[in-house]
């Protein structure tokens, strides 16, 4: 600082930021005395657990926000509700209003100021717990928990053709989800809403984006709605209600990929899928074409491998019934064989006893026939007259002096001409 009048310094008026710091550090450190047997009340939002074991949380209330530290050695000072609540992972305390007694402090290298948790107790649930909670159970009420019930979901196209993403156009998670899609299936068609994902107006520019696909001509297949990671207030937008019903209404599958894997958002219950980050969001989306092609040419060659390997069964198996239905052929030739050698030994006597029995009875209607044919009388002494139309002339009526017949007698025939007809003693 400089003098007004002579633009010299003052004597004594220049801190170093160490000194600086160091006066407020000891200044603050001596009103601890204050806070002594004080308890704080707040929501615990974004704890996070680092290897030593320590937990480094923000207190909040409605106006203000403090940041606190529980080292690993003070948690058995804490509630069993509280440690109860840790076993179930470090999201788990975000959203509980708790009691923390303790004492402040500065952190020089930093410059900031802390309060060391010594002791902790559960107060309650907090305001945006009690508010999740709630719509859960409202949720879980509709029937619109998808996530605690996996017959809910749609399921994911196998290829997608068009993926639209509803996120930031800024920051490394658009870019990350871009290039993991089109490195695994270079021929989808992506296309961006781009929207603020925290803040005011956040909520209303994601649901703007929503609808924006589902009234769209161009229809999209898939759509990924999330952000990357940050803290419980960071993500709150994903736990509004207008945002949650918004990715519920979505006319085809949603994938849900909101921060980190362990970060839970009521968009992750509603959505189809959930991805425990953008970039697997971006894995589940889409195969890898390099695999589907391998895959299909190991299918063409093991199809063409089956029809040859089913050509060579046929084959065989033709082969074999030709050989059996020859074999069997060569048999049932050979048995009808046999039979008819049987047959014909047997129907040799047969025929010659017929045919015996045949002759016979020839022999029996032939001399019958013999005795009754007219040829058999003329070897008698008798004869046949035939007029001259080779009618047998049965009397003499009809016939008439100059008539030609012809008489038949045994070993032939006489012509001659009728010179008068006699009549027989007592005719008329």
């Amino acid at each position: 600082m400089t003098d007004a009048a002579d633009g010299k310094t003052p004597p004594g008026r220049i801190f170093s930021v160490t000194a600086l710091t160091r006066s407020i550090r000891k200044n603050l450190l001596a009103n601890n005395e204050k806070l002594a047997g004080t308890w704080i009340e707040g929501e615990i939002s974004g704890n996070k657990i680092y290897s030593s074991g320590h937990r480094y949380f923000t207190l909040k209330d409605a106006d203000a926000a403090i940041s606190c530290v529980l080292f690993s050695f003070c948690l058995p000072h804490c509630d069993e509700a509280f440690r109860a609540a840790l076993r179930n992972g470090e999201n788990a305390a975000n959203g509980l209003k708790v009691q923390v007694e303790g004492e402040l402090d500065l952190n020089m290298s930093r410059g900031q100021y802390s309060f060391k948790v010594r002791r902790l107790r559960i107060a309650g649930q907090g305001d945006r717990m009690a508010a999740f909670n709630a719509l859960k159970a409202k949720l879980e009420a509709e029937g619109l928990n998808k996530l605690d019930h996996p017959e809910l979901r749609r399921r994911l196209p196998f290829l997608p053709r068009r993926i639209a993403i509803v996120t930031s156009p800024s920051g490394a998670v658009i870019h990350d989800m871009c290039n993991v899609i089109t490195r695994r299936f270079p021929n989808v068609e992506i296309r961006l809403f781009p929207v603020k994902v925290q803040g005011e107006g956040a909520a209303a520019e994601i649901v703007g984006g929503i609808e924006f696909f589902n009234t769209s001509a161009w229809v999209p297949d898939i759509m990924i709605v999330g952000r990357g990671g940050g803290s419980a207030d960071d993500l709150w937008t994903f736990n509004e209600e207008q945002v949650v019903r918004a990715v519920a209404s979505a006319k085809v599958p949603v994938i849900s990929a909101v921060g980190h894997e362990s970060d839970v958002t009521l968009c992750d219950y509603v959505a189809d899928l959930r991805a425990g980050t953008p970039s697997i969001a971006a894995e589940r989306a889409v195969p890898v074409k390099a695999d589907l092609e391998a895959r299909v040419r190991d299918l063409a060659v093991r199809v063409e491998k089956a029809p040859r390997q089913m050509h060579e069964t046929l084959v065989q198996r033709v082969d074999d019934l030709s050989f059996r239905l020859g074999a069997h052929l060569q048999g049932l030739a050979s048995r009808h064989e046999r039979r008819l050698q049987s047959a014909g030994l047997r129907l040799v006597p047969a025929m010659k006893s017929a045919l015996q029995r045949a002759e016979s009875r020839l022999g029996v209607c032939t001399a019958g026939l013999r005795h009754l044919s007219p040829y058999g009388v003329l070897e008698r002494g008798y004869s046949i007259t035939l007029d001259g139309s080779g009618r047998v002339v049965r009397g003499i009526k009809g016939l008439a002096a100059g008539a030609r017949v012809t008489t038949r007698l045994a070993d032939g025939a006489v012509e001659s001409v009728v010179e008068r007809v006699l009549k027989k003693e007592g005719a008329a």
